[in-house]
């Protein structure tokens, strides 16, 4: 709370509230403050235009459509305007084209202008930026009307559901209307909010959510009984709505293809661990999001327990699981052990052996997993 009471004297001090339009003259210090507060008062002060907002709208709209948040990187930002995480060179290079002033320019000409910056020095504080896990999150994007401003804010870590952020709006004569006001999720839903925070996902590839008419495509081959899941519901947020969405991992070890008659034979399979990441954005808690995600993809009756786990991503120590497969092999059972990773400071939804009797019980089964429901396949 001393920190928070802090900060909104630090906005008092630096902005108007009378609604007014004003610009702040304080000076900006020699070295640039790239932490998620540092840039969010940074583009407070950067002479935005409608382009920028539906620059960061297309980005976030980008990333979005290819699994991840709705988040524009800084490195997206600075290397490739428009562009979102996961975008190909060729979409890439379309966004950037159709930027004709982008962000970037904005931040260097600011950068430009601040005392002691020297020649060169601009452009290598964009790559120092570019470097950064921060990036600009924008909640609730798809609720924008196009044409309202956005009151831009930061994480401020600790779990806190509520902090102060700038209001942005456009004046008669071109100059923004810089105001402090108390920002929250509700807020977020109807008024555009952007939200710098650190960037956890943009190294992973998350698994996408299926399409209408990509499920046939997407089936697998006759020749192997495939175990598969096909739906994932979220029945609750696991973070913090500054942080963003949810990333659960999903980690299956199971033997592929065991068809072992003899102990002998026993000792030529080894288990194996599937694992994938998916994205849960904040609006879908409570929603079935289909998938088409293969969790064993040579699946035999000699196969007795697969070892099963869940977990949201916070980071932290790498650390694994030690837990047993079962197989059967002329009706006596044999574990062979398997390490499931993780990080210490994940949530642990759920981990466990899952019978192979659990998923033959129908064509499609659902099961509750601590805060998420599954619907397995096997065909």
């Amino acid at each position: 709370m001393k920190n928070r009471i802090l900060f909104a004297a630090a906005l008092l001090a630096l902005v108007s509230c009378t609604g007014r339009e004003t610009v702040t003259d304080t000076p900006s210090p020699a070295t640039p403050d790239f932490s998620p507060q540092g840039l969010a008062r940074m583009f407070t002060q950067l002479p935005l235009e409608e382009e920028h907002l539906h620059e960061v709208f297309n980005a976030v709209g980008h990333s979005s459509d290819n699994g991840y948040d709705e988040e524009y990187t800084m490195n997206c930002l600075v290397g490739s305007p428009g562009a979102g995480v996961g975008d190909t060179p060729q979409a890439r290079a379309q966004s950037a084209s159709e930027c004709t002033n982008p962000l970037r320019n904005l931040i260097r000409d600011y950068l430009e202008e601040r005392p002691g910056t020297r020649s060169g020095d601009a452009d290598a504080m964009l790559e120092a930026l570019a470097r950064t896990d921060f990036q600009l999150y924008w909640p609730y994007s798809e609720n924008w009307d196009g044409e309202s401003w956005p009151i831009i804010t930061f994480d401020p870590g600790y779990g806190a559901s509520t902090n102060y952020g700038y209001r942005i709006a456009k004046g008669e004569n071109g100059l923004h209307v810089v105001d402090s006001v108390l920002v929250d999720e509700a807020m977020a839903v109807d008024h555009p909010v952007w939200v710098f925070n650190n960037n956890s996902d943009a190294t992973f590839t998350p698994l996408k959510v299926v399409a209408p008419g990509e499920a046939a495509a997407a089936a697998p081959s006759a020749r192997h009984r495939q175990l598969l899941m096909t739906s994932f519901q979220m029945k609750r947020n696991y973070d913090s709505w500054f942080g963003g969405a949810s990333e659960f991992w999903i980690k299956c070890g199971s033997v592929e293809g065991f068809n072992a008659s003899t102990d002998a034979e026993l000792k030529l399979f080894y288990p194996s661990v599937t694992d994938f990441i998916i994205v849960v954005k904040r609006r879908y808690v409570g929603h079935d999001l289909p998938f088409q995600a293969i969790l064993v993809g040579d699946y035999t009756s000699q196969l007795d327990k697969v070892v099963f786990m869940i977990t949201e991503d916070d980071g932290g120590t790498r650390t694994s699981w030690k837990c047993d497969v079962m197989v059967k092999v002329q009706s006596k059972s044999y574990g062979l052990t398997v390490d499931l990773p993780y990080n210490e400071k994940d949530d642990m939804v759920w981990r466990g052996q899952l019978s192979t009797h659990f998923f033959e019980e129908e064509d499609l089964v659902r099961g509750r997993f601590g805060d998420v429901e599954l619907v397995f396949e096997l065909n």
